[in-house]
C-alpha cells in the first residue's frame, strides 16, 4: 500500500515540486520514497513496504524503460498472471504484482483490467509515446483523484499532494455544499475543491497532448438465480469467501484484522486464523463493542487489543482526521476508525476488515423495509402520498417518519444509508440559493435498475454512493493516515460475482437481513454473533454534544459559519438538541464537521 502522486505541464524545477507533492502523502508510505522526471512529467511515490521488501520499490520500468509505473494497491492474482506474462516472453527482476500490472499493460492494454483480482489505483506513463494510462479498482478501494488547470494536469491518491504544485489553485467548491449536506459525504465525480475530480470507480483514463478521456470498464450487475437452493449457496460463499481470506492475507509482514461486535468482522477474525484483532470503544456500555471482541477473540484463541475513547480524545483528534480525509465527512465512525487503525500500526501493517458484506449481501437494517411493511404497500399510493403530505410537520418523529417516508417511491427518497438534511432544509439553513439537487445524481442508476426489486435497487444504489463515498473512503484514508494497509475480503472480485446472483429470497427471510450470509457465518459462530444486529460502529455522539464545553465548542464554530449558514438557523438546532426537544445529532455532526474541515483546508493552512 501506499501513495501515489504526479503532473504533466513544462515546469521548471519538477524534481523540487514532486518532492513537495509526496511529502504530503507521506503518511500513506513512510518506508520509502522514488521520483521519476522528464521535460514532459512528474511522478512520486511513497511506499508501505508490504511485499517483495527487497526490490519493491517504484517507480519501476520494464525491460527498455519505455515505460514506469507507480501503483497502490494489491493485486492479489499476481502470480497466475506473471505465470501468463513470462510465456509471452516478458522479464521480470521482481517479485512484485507491480511490475506485473507494467508487463500486463504492455500486453494487453486497458483489457488487462478484467483479468485483476485486487483493490488499485495507478498510473503508467508511456515516455516514448507521452500518453499517460491510469485506473481505479472495481469497487473503489483505493482513490485517485485529477486535476486540470491550465496545461498543468495533477493526479494522485489525495488532494492535499496538489497544494504544493506552484499551479494549483486552491477554491472551494461551495456547489457541492448543498449535496454533501444531504449524503453527510462528498458525492459524484467533483470535488469540494474547483477543477478536482475523483476518477470513478471502474474507471481509467488516458491523457495525451492536453486532452483526457475517461471510460468505465466495470460496472456492477445482479444477476439473481433463483434456481439455486440454499444449501448450494451457503457452500459455494463459504468456499468463495475462504479462498478471498488466503488470498487477502498474501504478504510478507504480518497480518491482523479489525474486529468489531458484528457478524462481518467476527466471520473474517475466525477464518483468518490471524494473531491479533483490533477493537475500539467507550465507557458507555450501549456504544462499546469491546466485550464482544474481547469474547470472541478469546473464544478462537487469539489476542484483542483494544481501547476505550474519550471524548477528549475524540474531539481533539478531530480536526486533523478531517485534514486526513481531504474533502469533509460527517459520518461519527471515521474517528472511531483512526482510532483502531492507530492501535492496529503500533503491532501489524495490515489488517483485514469487513466492509462491503452488507452490500454484497442484503445487511442493513432499511433493506429489510420492503417485507416487514408489505401491508402497507397494499394501500394505493394516492392515498399514503396525501398521508405523507399530512404528517410532514412531524416526520421528525418515529412513527411519523414511516409514514412520511412510505408516502415516496424509492427513487424519490433512498440515496443509500444516510439522508441528512431534504432539500426543504437545506434551503432554509443556506444563505445562499442552493443550486444541486440529490435526485440529479441518483436519477441516472435508478434508470439502470427499473426492473429490479427494492432490496435490489437500494443494493445497487449503495454500491454507488454510500460504499464509495463513506465506507471505503474513511476506510482508506483512515487507515492510511496510520501507515496501515487496510485489507476488505468480501470486495473481492469473484466473490462478488458469485454473491450477485443470490436472489432476494436467501437475502431477506424469516426477519433476518443477510440471511443465507448469516447461515453460513452460523457454521463458525455462536448465534452470538451470527445473528446479532446490525449496531454500525456506533459512537455516543448524541450524548457528547449534550457535553457543556463541546457544546459551547459547537455553537462558537457555528457563529463562526455564517458565510455559508443562517446562523440563527443552525443555532436553533443545537439548542433543540440540548433542551431534549429533537434528536438533531447527525444534523449538528454534519455542519460541525463541514466547517471545521474548512477552517483546516481554508484558514489554517
Amino acid at each position: 500500500m501506499c501513495g501515489i502522486v504526479g503532473f504533466v505541464d513544462k515546469t521548471k524545477d519538477k524534481e523540487k515540486t514532486i518532492k513537495k507533492m509526496a511529502d504530503l502523502i507521506s503518511h500513506r508510505g513512510p518506508d520509502a520514497e522514488g521520483y521519476y522526471t522528464d521535460d514532459d512529467i512528474a511522478l512520486g511515490f511513497r511506499r508501505l513496504s508490504i511485499i517483495d521488501l527487497n526490490t519493491g520499490d517504484q517507480p519501476l520500468y520494464n525491460e527498455d524503460k519505455s515505460k514506469v509505473i507507480i501503483f497502490n494497491g494489491e493485486i492479489y492474482n499476481y502470480e497466475y498472471l506473471k505465470e501468463d506474462l513470462i510465456a509471452k516472453g516478458h522479464v521480470f527482476k521482481t517479485k512484485t504484482d507491480t511490475e506485473v500490472l507494467l508487463h500486463g499493460y504492455e500486453e494487453y492494454k486497458e483489457e488487462i483490467l478484467s483479468m485483476l483480482r485486487g483493490m488499485f489505483s495507478f498510473v503508467i506513463y508511456d515516455i516514448k509515446e507521452k500518453e499517460l494510462f491510469g485506473a481505479r479498482d472495481f469497487y473503489g478501494i483505493k482513490p485517485l483523484y485529477y486535476a486540470t488547470f491550465g496545461k498543468s494536469f495533477m493526479f494522485g491518491s489525495e488532494i492535499k499532494s496538489f497544494l504544493a504544485h506552484p499551479n494549483f489553485k486552491k477554491e472551494l467548491n461551495k456547489d457541492m455544499l448543498e449535496l454533501y449536506l444531504t449524503f453527510q459525504y462528498s458525492v459524484g465525480e467533483e470535488t469540494f475543491f474547483k477543477n478536482v475530480f475523483k476518477l470513478l470507480p471502474g474507471c481509467y483514463f488516458k491523457y495525451k497532448d492536453n486532452k483526457l478521456k475517461i471510460k468505465r470498464y466495470y460496472d456492477i450487475s445482479f444477476n439473481p438465480n433463483n434456481e439455486i437452493s440454499e444449501e448450494e449457496l451457503e457452500k459455494n460463499i463459504r468456499e468463495l469467501l475462504d479462498d478471498s481470506i488466503k488470498a487477502h492475507k498474501v504478504s510478507d509482514v504480518e497480518v491482523g484484522s479489525f474486529l468489531s461486535s458484528g457478524v462481518d468482522s467476527s466471520l473474517i477474525a475466525t477464518l483468518s486464523n490471524v494473531d491479533k484483532t483490533f477493537t475500539v470503544g467507550y465507557d458507555d456500555k450501549r456504544y462499546s463493542e469491546i466485550d464482544y471482541a474481547k469474547d470472541l477473540s478469546k473464544k478462537i484463541n487469539v489476542k484483542n487489543i483494544n481501547k476505550k475513547i474519550t471524548k477528549e480524545e475524540y474531539f481533539k483528534e478531530f480536526p486533523n482526521i478531517q485534514y486526513f480525509m481531504d474533502e469533509p465527512l460527517a459520518d461519527p465512525s471515521a474517528i472511531a476508525l483512526y482510532f483502531v487503525a492507530n492501535i492496529a500500526s503500533k503491532h501489524v501493517k495490515v489488517a483485514l476488515s469487513g466492509e462491503g458484506a452488507d452490500e454484497i449481501f442484503g445487511g442493513y437494517n432499511i433493506y429489510h423495509e420492503p417485507y416487514s411493511v408489505s401491508w402497507y404497500y397494499k394501500i394505493p399510493y394516492v392515498i399514503r402520498r396525501f398521508i405523507g403530505i399530512c404528517v410532514y410537520p412531524l416526520r421528525h418523529h418515529r412513527g411519523f417518519n414511516f409514514l412520511y417516508r412510505r408516502s415516496h417511491k424509492l427513487e424519490d427518497r433512498y440515496i443509500g444509508n444516510a439522508y441528512i438534511f431534504e432539500p426543504v432544509e437545506i434551503k432554509k439553513m443556506l444563505n445562499y440559493k442552493p443550486k444541486k439537487d440529490f435526485k440529479s445524481l441518483t436519477k441516472p442508476y435508478y434508470d439502470k435498475i427499473k426492473k429490479y426489486d427494492d432490496v435490489t435497487k437500494m443494493q445497487y444504489i449503495d454500491f454507488h454512493f454510500w460504499l464509495i463515498g463513506d465506507i471505503l473512503l474513511k476506510a482508506d484514508k483512515m487507515s492510511m493516515a496510520n501507515s496501515l494497509e487496510v485489507r476488505v475480503p468480501y470486495l473481492d472480485r469473484i466473490l462478488i460475482d458469485y454473491a450477485k446472483t443470490i436472489p432476494v429470497k436467501y437475502k431477506i427471510k424469516d426477519g433476518k437481513t443477510k440471511y443465507v450470509f448469516r447461515k453460513v457465518a452460523s457454521e463458525v459462530l455462536d448465534d452470538k454473533w451470527a445473528s446479532k444486529k446490525k449496531l454500525g460502529f456506533p459512537v455516543p455522539i448524541r450524548e457528547w454534544i449534550k457535553d457543556n464545553k463541546i457544546a459551547s465548542e459547537i455553537r462558537n464554530t457555528f457563529n463562526e459559519g455564517n458565510m455559508f449558514f443562517d446562523t440563527k438557523k443552525i443555532i436553533s438546532l443545537l439548542d433543540e438538541h440540548l433542551e431534549g426537544k429533537k434528536d438533531n445529532s447527525r444534523k449538528i455532526w454534519t455542519i460541525y464537521s463541514f466547517l471545521i474541515w474548512y477552517k483546516q483546508y481554508f484558514i489554517l493552512r
